[in-house]
């Protein structure tokens, strides 16, 4: 089924996720201030509405009476929540990007504010995607070209056997996004769940990593494949 989302941001984060969404058949239309940012975004033959995001007739006019969703990605916090309380008022689903610099208690504030928060730092524009369509994390594929989602069975052998998920450190450039038990299904991961022998995690990182990771949570580095498995729908993992 097509849908009609409206993005703010033609930067890096916003444009790659409108271009996986078009090339999923969807219709979007991109908001951004910057006239260089603009005409790269035309360039590659989106519709792009140049002005501030934040105002009222600048998103009417890229259609948001008509949009499914509004995706809210600028790096600026004050402008996505501006347009995101507006898409509200519209009656329009809200994704809200924040960076990963924002302290607990501002995601939590935004959090009850929009329908989602994005963390493109961690996710990429996949996540994004997942997001606007208001779907579960699926297999996650071409998030970028140094990125794999590895599902991770945790062994007898593994040196975190016995720990809680709060207190699983990973290396910086991987990211748990989904914790199952053995024989259970996957989902968002409790800081409380303890890892135990079967349990599986389904970790997102950069390729650097990959063999760290393993040897941390199954204790053997022989090559990991990609998790063919879902999550269900949550704002992140934890590190």
């Amino acid at each position: 089924m097509s849908m009609r989302f409206v993005i703010i941001g033609a930067g890096r984060v916003g444009l790659r996720t409108a271009r996986v969404l078009r090339e999923e058949g969807h219709d979007v239309t991109l908001v951004e201030l910057d006239e260089s940012t603009v005409r790269r975004a035309r360039n590659q033959e989106f519709e792009v509405v140049r002005g501030d995001g934040a105002r009222e007739e600048i998103l009417e006019r890229a259609g948001l009476e008509d949009a499914d969703a509004l995706g809210a990605l600028t790096s600026d916090l004050n402008v996505n929540f501006a347009a995101c309380m507006i898409a509200k008022h519209h009656g329009c689903r809200t994704i809200m990007r924040i960076d990963e610099d924002y302290r607990e208690e501002i995601y939590r504030k935004y959090a009850d504010e929009v329908d989602e928060v994005i963390y493109p730092e961690r996710l990429g524009a996949m996540g994004a995607k997942n997001a606007l369509l208001g779907g579960t994390i699926r297999a996650v594929a071409d998030i970028a070209a140094n990125l794999q989602v590895v599902e991770l069975t945790v062994t007898d052998e593994a040196p975190v056997r016995g720990y809680t998920i709060s207190e699983l450190q990973l290396p910086a450039d991987a990211t748990l996004l989904a914790f199952g038990k053995a024989g259970g299904e996957l989902g968002i991961p409790s800081p409380d769940e303890s890892l135990e022998t079967g349990d599986r995690l389904v970790v997102l990182a950069d390729f650097a990593v990959l063999s760290d990771v393993r040897q941390i949570l199954v204790g053997d580095p022989t090559p990991v494949s990609t998790a063919a498995a879902s999550s269900h729908q949550g704002h992140g993992g934890v590190n």
